[in-house]
């Protein structure tokens, strides 16, 4: 049974995109979930292994333009533990 933790960023909308590209770069995000400033989600999208090039480039495109509607928000990531046996 895989388990799973979170961690939560607060960004401003300049550094949102950034942020994001970074993560799904990382390899062991799940799931990603941008939410403004109040709390309320915008958006998430899962990550799956393999996901990269053309299939993101939708899903960055609307990450940009959240980016420029928004002031402050907050990305909860969602990763797969690793060190569980």
């Amino acid at each position: 049974m895989a388990n799973f933790s979170y961690e939560s960023f607060k960004l401003n909308g300049e550094t949102l995109l950034k942020k994001v590209k970074e993560l799904v770069n990382e390899g062991n995000v799940r799931k990603i979930i941008i939410q403004d400033h109040s709390g309320k989600e915008i958006m998430s999208f899962p990550l799956t292994v393999g996901v990269v090039g053309a299939v993101l480039i939708p899903v960055l495109a609307a990450i940009g333009a959240v980016a420029a509607l928004v002031g402050e928000c907050t990305i909860t990531v969602e990763r797969e533990d690793q060190n569980v046996k």
